[in-house]
């Protein structure tokens, strides 16, 4: 079947799964307060919360995005989400239990507690303004899938998309999302897997062994290596990833989570870039983010297409929503209950559900305008990684490494700033200047100290 045509079967599935997400969201649900609207009542255990933590993480990046890069690249693309295990490998190892025990509802939050209100306050505009983007890509994905399987307007398609997850996230919060996860998930497991085997059988076992791993003649170590970095560091001080930890049970349940989930993200990288290289030797003039449309459109019958076509849709919502209520109980707690210290709860929780809504409406009309996937979480992720990735890690050793709250407002600025500014021609500057100023600035604070004293 040729893309843009409209076939019934397809449409039907894709129907009944929106409607199917739609319903396990909101069934049931009796939000009681702040903490399970944000937080699930921080009740998620092993099984709830790895479904979560791999919804999450497979998002429009790495699916759209990362068989872009395989299409380009060849299979060293997978290093898109590989690089995010060996951050969430070094979160769980080192620091997820500590994270969990803080009992802390936002990373700015944890922020404030090494720093003050003043870094706090600067990492909250950092990841909120970067989040929006986040989620403005996974609404993009959205419609350039449905329109490449019904035709029609990628417009309105972005609107119906985003109309499903702002909804259920705005009524059930954090336990919405997590439940819609874990069904996501073996979804988008169940969809790229028959799209594997449709694309291996159609491009012929030989193409595998073509393949150079870990670098490429269109990647070479130094692209690795940067991506490893700024995505790795991501996934390292991610806020999605955080507000994961904050729901755990426990400190114990936080960290075998985050272990399990980047375990089974390894396989999924490389079947998810090699659809890309399938893609681009079955079809060579295609452009690198219509790989996985135009295997799906070419390859599979109307009842697979939206068979897959959902699964990806699943990824794209379920990082959507993670990301607009990590957005949403920054905004709550971080700026507007700091500025309103005395709000009682019940104001607090509709607080949050309006800024659902008016963080999705933002996050739409910024799809609407932007060009690329890729790029745009490039962006995203380099302007908040650089400011944020040492003074978070470095605040677990604040007293031992001599770090003070200047020098983290600094690193958060300084580094955040260069990242927008020349990040795309200079990935690994912005992290420079952070270091720069982070112990530089403290450096010379403490100097300061005795001559103040006297």
């Amino acid at each position: 079947m040729c893309g843009g045509v409209f076939t019934n079967q397809a449409a039907i599935v894709i129907a009944v799964y929106l409607l199917v997400m739609l319903a396990i969201g909101a069934w049931g649900l009796r939000i009681r307060g702040l903490e399970e609207f944000h937080l699930a009542g921080r009740s998620l255990r092993i099984i709830l919360l790895t479904g979560t933590f791999c919804a999450t993480i497979v998002g429009a990046s790495s699916t759209i995005g990362m068989a872009g890069l395989g299409f380009s690249k060849g299979l060293p693309g997978a290093w898109w989400m590989l690089s995010g295990t060996i951050g969430l490998f070094v979160l769980a190892f080192f620091f997820a239990e500590r994270i969990r025990a803080t009992g802390c509802f936002t990373l700015p939050q944890l922020v404030g507690s090494f720093y003050g209100d003043r870094s706090r306050l600067a990492a909250s505009v950092l990841i909120a303004v970067s989040w929006v983007g986040v989620i403005a890509v996974q609404i993009l994905a959205s419609g350039k899938v449905l329109s490449a399987v019904f035709g029609g307007s990628q417009t309105l398609f972005m609107v119906g998309c985003t109309a499903v997850f702002v909804l259920y996230t705005a009524h059930g919060g954090q336990s919405s999302v997590v439940r819609t996860d874990l069904a996501q998930l073996l979804i988008i497991v169940c969809g790229m897997i028959l799209l594997f085997f449709k694309s291996l059988s159609a491009a012929g076992p030989g193409l595998l062994a073509a393949q150079s791993f870990p670098t490429s003649a269109q990647m070479g170590g130094w692209d690795v290596l940067s991506m490893v970095l700024v995505v790795g560091s991501a996934y390292l001080v991610g806020p999605d990833m955080y507000s994961r930890l904050f729901s755990a049970n426990s400190p114990k349940d936080a960290r075998i989570s985050a272990f399990i989930a980047a375990i089974i993200l390894i396989p999924l990288s490389f079947i998810i870039t090699l659809l890309g290289v399938f893609s681009g030797s079955l079809f060579p003039e295609a452009s690198p983010e219509q790989a996985i449309p135009s295997l799906l459109t070419s390859l599979l019958s109307p009842g697979m297409e939206g068979l897959v076509a959902a699964a990806l849709l699943a990824a794209f919502m379920s990082s959507a929503d993670t990301s607009l209520m990590t957005a949403t109980s920054i905004l709550t707690f971080d700026i507007y209950n700091r500025a309103r210290p005395n709000a009682v709860s019940g104001h607090l929780l509709h607080f949050s559900k309006a800024m659902v809504l008016i963080i999705g409406a933002s996050a739409l009309l910024l799809a609407i305008t932007i060009p690329s996937i890729i790029k745009t979480l490039l962006v995203a992720y380099n302007v908040f990684t650089s400011g944020l990735l040492l003074p978070v890690v470095c605040g677990f050793y604040k007293e031992r490494l001599g770090l003070t709250s200047s020098g983290a407002l600094s690193a958060l600025i300084g580094g955040g700033a260069t990242a927008l500014l020349a990040g795309q021609s200079y990935p690994l500057l912005g992290m420079a200047v952070s270091a720069l100023f982070l112990f530089g600035v403290s450096w010379l604070e403490r100097l300061q100290r005795p001559v103040r004293m006297q």
